[in-house]
């Protein structure tokens, strides 16, 4: 098994850490050459973590001429389409950190930079591999909730100070923007790439602490559907209530919190005399995952090696992100 010559560019993304450790769970799949950092603020505050022990930082010079295939862009937000943009030019696959830039053209030229040189894109949307979301969406896509008509999604956190500080100054529309994504993407897989409208509601709850869109709703519309993205910053037990909840004609699937130990219920239309009562049946035996980023680091070198397509396309990701901007009301 070929291994791929692998370095992170960045340290500066909240994820950088464990999907550097993710990779370096795989010695059979991944050289780890090294890691690149040019801004001396990150290096000093994250260059000592336990993820990067026994890793050699590198200049950009060195770094661009170790003979990689492959690069970890994992800058901090703001900075990713140029920093993947750089990666691309230099011939290398990319794993991009999410979610892609505010201007919509900046980031379609990364993803069509990646296309024309027929180089790897896979972007850090880490629920594409949680089993729990997995099962929902695979269900729904299966025809067994018949034909969707709602689903109902909830990221939120209670944020400290100093994270709502680096949300009010790094993004037009924070937790819409950063939170979303997810969100929207999951609802994509579902009823596809083209609602009929994207409709945002973005709020203030303390502007005269930290001026930012900390409260937000999206609805995004299709023929026979509707759906809910809320994110908010301020939510006590936010991340207990993160959630995915897709209706059908025939069912509806639940998963709360999103992340483990989540609770999956499915109730179905055929088991089920009409009742106001709670009917729904609890799911277990979910895989738990060992590795938050794992199962996406072994299909990233599926990828690169052809042994595997990657489902999220080209199209599909600039679609995803236009839509993350208008339910940010970036248009």
């Amino acid at each position: 098994m070929k291994k791929i010559r692998i370095g992170q560019y960045g340290i500066g993304h909240n994820h950088g850490e464990e999907k550097m450790k993710s990779f370096r769970r795989f010695p059979e799949l991944f050289e780890i050459v090294g890691v690149c950092e040019p801004d001396e603020k990150w290096r000093a505050a994250r260059g000592a973590l336990p993820g990067y022990a026994g890793l050699r930082f590198l200049t950009e010079e060195e770094f661009f001429s170790a003979g990689l295939d492959a690069a970890l862009v994992e800058t901090d937000v703001p900075d990713l389409d140029r920093a993947a943009k750089k990666c691309l030019d230099h011939g290398l696959h990319i794993h991009m950190d999410k979610p892609g830039g505010e201007d919509i053209a900046e980031f379609t030229d990364v993803v069509n930079t990646a296309r024309d040189k027929g180089l790897i894109l896979q972007m850090g949307y880490m629920y594409r591999y949680n089993p729990v979301i997995r099962y929902a969406i695979d269900l729904a896509k299966s025809g067994a909730l018949g034909e969707i008509f709602e689903i109902d999604t909830q990221m939120s956190t209670a944020h400290p100070a100093a994270y709502r500080e680096w949300l009010s100054r790094s993004f037009r529309c924070g937790t819409m923007y950063i939170f979303g994504c997810h969100l929207i993407d999951m609802i994509f897989q579902v009823l596809g790439t083209e609602p009929e409208d994207v409709v945002s509601f973005i709020k203030e709850t303390l502007p005269q602490d930290v001026p930012l869109a900390d409260n937000a709703l999206a609805v995004l519309t299709y023929p026979h559907a509707s759906c809910t993205v809320r994110t908010s910053s301020r939510e006590v037990n936010g991340y207990g209530r993160r959630q995915l909840v897709i209706c059908g004609s025939e069912g509806t699937v639940e998963v709360k919190p999103l992340e483990g130990p989540s609770t999956v219920s499915v109730s179905f239309k055929k088991d089920l005399p009409p009742t106001y009562k709670d009917t729904r049946t609890f799911l277990t035996g979910f895989p738990e995952q060992e590795g938050r980023y794992d199962e996406q680091a072994k299909d990233f070198y599926a990828y690169v090696r052809g042994e595997k397509e990657n489902p999220f396309d080209y199209d599909y990701e600039i679609a995803l992100q236009r839509a993350t901007l208008l339910a940010c009301g970036i248009r």
